[in-house]
C-alpha cells in the first residue's frame, strides 16, 4: 500500500506557525514512515533530556560574569533514579547545603535567584544564562538587593522556598527544566513566590513556562519576570492573587 501525503499547500502555512504535528501523512490506518520516525526521534530526545547529567560546573562558569556570587548546593536526592521516584527529596536541601547558604545571609536581600536542573538539565544550561544576563542589570538599576545566585543539583520547584528562607530573601525566583515534550525537550520554567515558607503551595506561585527561543525567548521572559517581581513587591503577594500584565504593558509601551 502506498503512503498518502496530505496536500502540502493546505498545511504549509499552518505548519509554519506551530511545532505541533498536524497534517501527517498516513499509510492506510497508520502513520507514514517519515512522521513515525520523527515521532520516535522526538520521544527519544525527551527521554534523554530527563536522564541527562547536569553540567552544573559549566553553568557556574557561565553565571560568574554576571557579577553576583554563585553558590552550588544539592537537594537530598542521591541519584537520578531517586530524583524521579522521590519528588519530596528534591524539595529539600541536603544538610551541608543549609550550612553553605547560612554563611551568606549577610549578602541576602529582596530576591533569591535559584537555578536547578528539574526534568531537563539542558534547558537551564542553555536558557538560564541569557535570561539572567537580561534580568540582573534591570534589577541593579531598580535598586534590588539580590542574594547570591544558587545552583541546586537535583532540585524541585519548592527547594527555592528553603533557599530563600536561609538567605533571608523576601522573594524566590526558581529557574527549572520543565518536563520535556515531544516538540520541546529543552523548555525552562520560572516560578516566582512572595515570602516563601514550608506552607507555600503551588497556588502561591506565578509561573512563566516554555522559556526557549522557539517559545518565550529568554530576553522576553526576563521582561515578564521583572514586571511580575515589581508587582509582587508592590502588592506583597503572588500566585492566584497576582496577574501577569506584562503583555498589556508591552502592547501599550510598544516595546518588549
Amino acid at each position: 500500500m502506498t503512503e498518502l501525503e496530505p496536500p502540502d499547500a493546505a498545511w504549509a502555512g499552518l505548519r509554519s506557525l506551530t511545532a505541533a504535528r498536524i497534517g501527517l501523512a498516513r499509510s492506510g490506518a497508520s502513520l507514514a514512515t517519515a512522521p513515525l520516525l520523527e515521532f520516535r526521534l522526538a520521544h527519544a530526545r525527551a527521554r534523554d533530556a530527563v536522564h541527562a547529567p547536569f553540567a552544573d560546573a559549566g553553568l557556574r562558569v557561565d553565571l560568574e560574569p554576571l557579577g553576583l556570587p554563585v553558590l552550588t548546593v544539592a537537594s537530598q536526592v542521591h541519584d537520578r533514579a531517586e530524583y524521579l521516584m522521590r519528588p519530596d527529596l528534591g524539595r529539600r536541601l541536603a544538610a551541608d547545603a543549609e550550612s553553605t547558604l547560612r554563611d551568606h545571609t549577610s549578602t541576602a536581600g529582596d530576591l533569591a535567584l535559584v537555578i536547578t536542573d528539574g526534568l531537563s538539565p539542558h534547558a537551564v544550561e542553555r536558557h538560564a544564562p541569557p535570561l539572567l544576563a537580561a534580568l540582573i542589570p534591570q534589577l541593579g538599576t531598580s535598586g534590588w538587593r539580590v542574594a547570591p545566585l544558587t545552583i541546586v543539583r537535583q532540585g524541585r520547584v519548592a527547594v527555592g522556598d528553603q533557599v530563600a528562607q536561609l538567605l533571608h530573601a523576601r522573594m524566590a525566583a526558581v529557574l527549572i527544566g520543565e518536563r520535556p515534550g515531544l516538540s520541546a525537550p529543552d523548555s525552562m520554567g520560572a516560578y516566582l513566590t512572595w515570602q516563601p515558607s514550608p506552607h507555600t503551595t503551588d497556588a502561591d506561585r506565578n509561573c512563566i513556562s516554555n522559556i526557549r527561543p522557539e517559545g518565550i525567548d529568554p530576553e522576553e521572559a526576563a521582561f515578564k519576570l521583572m514586571q511580575l517581581l515589581r508587582a509582587m513587591r508592590a502588592r506583597e503577594t503572588s500566585g492566584v492573587a497576582l496577574k501577569d500584565e506584562s503583555e498589556r504593558l508591552t502592547i501599550e509601551g510598544g516595546t518588549s
